[in-house]
């Protein structure tokens, strides 16, 4: 685990990888009791379910949800941090938080899709997929695991890109994850986004996901939707950065959760030898889907 300042010893928190119906949770965050009665969990129509695989761009559909409900107000979301506002469904104690939580409901998940509710796979409430290129994933989720506590701090580069090609990380392997939501998202209420298109025209995007929620926003409160969730006023937004996330979880000495937010990094990291092995890995696993990305 990562060295956190405030902890004697970590091991103390029990944080460490555990593998349950074959999906790689963490401990003392996650239950796997929990975990499987989410799939009863009855749903609204008007709940929403923003899902990522881990370093997808959860954090900025938090925001951008978040402003949508407040109409753009800015000032409406300082009263509460976005990650308690839509928490994760995973985590411990997340059941009676969602059952007494006033709708709209806007909840986030890592999971897979077997693991959902039920009543949200056969199309009651709504889904938001965010994807991201996998090799930016990959160099952004090495990063989080140096100052994450609740993770294992890999020994360098080459040992994380090992473990991640083999789905040996909270969130298991990218291709599954993304295939198999992808291929039933016809069962669902169901919208695609990419974290490369939301970087490349922002104001687009949320205009999309207005249109998918049924939100009806002026031009002016558009506009303060997309400026109030760009990387550089997030960067300085408490509520929105996760600088306040408890120490006993995030190291922010020794990282950001808000880091970059480009496309690209991963030229910086990957070696040639690695990026051609990623290459025949993702061609091979992703034949059957259609699905593409930008890599830069």
């Amino acid at each position: 685990m990562a060295d956190c300042p405030g902890i004697d010893n970590v091991e103390d928190f029990k944080y460490k990888l555990i593998t349950h119906r074959g999906f790689h949770l963490i401990s003392a965050i996650h239950s796997p009791e929990e975990v499987d009665r989410i799939q009863n969990w009855e749903i609204q129509d008007s709940d929403v379910f923003v899902v990522t695989y881990p370093k997808s761009g959860t954090i900025w559909l938090q925001q951008i949800l978040s402003l949508i409900e407040a109409r753009g107000d800015i000032e409406a979301t300082k009263d509460q941090l976005n990650s308690e506002r839509m928490p994760w469904i995973e985590l411990i104690g997340s059941e009676e938080k969602f059952i007494s939580a006033t709708p709209p409901r806007i909840r986030v998940t890592h999971l897979q899709h077997r693991f959902v509710p039920i009543s949200l796979r056969q199309g009651t409430g709504k889904v938001i997929y965010v994807a991201r290129n996998p090799k930016d994933i990959l160099v952004s989720y090495y990063h989080f695991h140096k100052y994450a506590c609740m993770l294992e701090t890999p020994k360098d580069f080459n040992e994380f890109y090992e473990k991640f090609m083999e789905g040996q990380v909270y969130g298991n392997c990218w291709f599954e994850h993304i295939k198999t939501w992808y291929s039933h998202r016809d069962e669902m209420n169901f919208l695609y986004i990419t974290y490369e298109d939301m970087i490349k025209d922002l104001r687009s995007e949320v205009e999309r996901i207005c249109v998918f929620l049924g939100k009806d926003l002026s031009e002016n409160e558009l506009e303060d939707v997309v400026k109030h969730s760009t990387f550089k006023n997030m960067l300085n937004n408490k509520q929105a950065n996760y600088q306040q996330i408890p120490i006993s979880l995030l190291d922010q000495q020794n990282g950001s959760f808000l880091r970059k937010g480009t496309v690209g990094d991963w030229k910086n990291h990957f070696t040639v030898a690695q990026s051609e092995q990623f290459d025949q890995v993702f061609q091979e696993k992703m034949k059957d889907v259609l699905l593409s990305f930008v890599w830069d």
